[in-house]
């Protein structure tokens, strides 16, 4: 999962994790980058809706498995991981980020309706 597939919740109103269980099952293991808790940290100071959507992010993020990479750039981080077979898809909203995925072979979950996630396909 990467930043802003965390603060979806917030930001979009999408039950992200209800949504994962409907694709792939509550037995699906969900992963996140420590480069991600990184960037939520730094995004969750102030008063803004992004600060509390990266703040409901780092809690959401204790439902995930902290992954460490060589890299400290969030992105680059889930593209690491997903081109060393490490994830099996990558939950994101970003677009060039999904793209990048998508290059690379990669099955990405994105926003698909208003409050939907749909898996794309490379």
């Amino acid at each position: 999962m990467d930043t802003n597939a965390l603060m979806m919740p917030v930001e979009c109103d999408i039950r992200v994790f209800d949504e994962l269980d409907r694709l792939f099952g509550p037995a699906a293991e969900l992963v996140v980058p420590s480069a991600v808790l990184d960037e939520l940290d730094s995004l969750a100071g102030g008063h803004s809706e992004a600060a509390t959507a990266a703040s409901v992010g780092k809690d959401l993020a204790g439902r995930c498995r902290v992954v460490e990479t060589n890299v400290s750039y969030a992105d680059d981080a889930i593209v690491e991981l997903a081109t060393d077979g490490e994830l099996d898809y990558v939950v994101t909203n970003d677009a060039p980020l999904r793209d990048r995925l998508r290059s690379h072979g990669v099955h990405v979950v994105s926003r698909q309706g208003e409050t939907t996630l749909g898996i794309r396909s490379p």
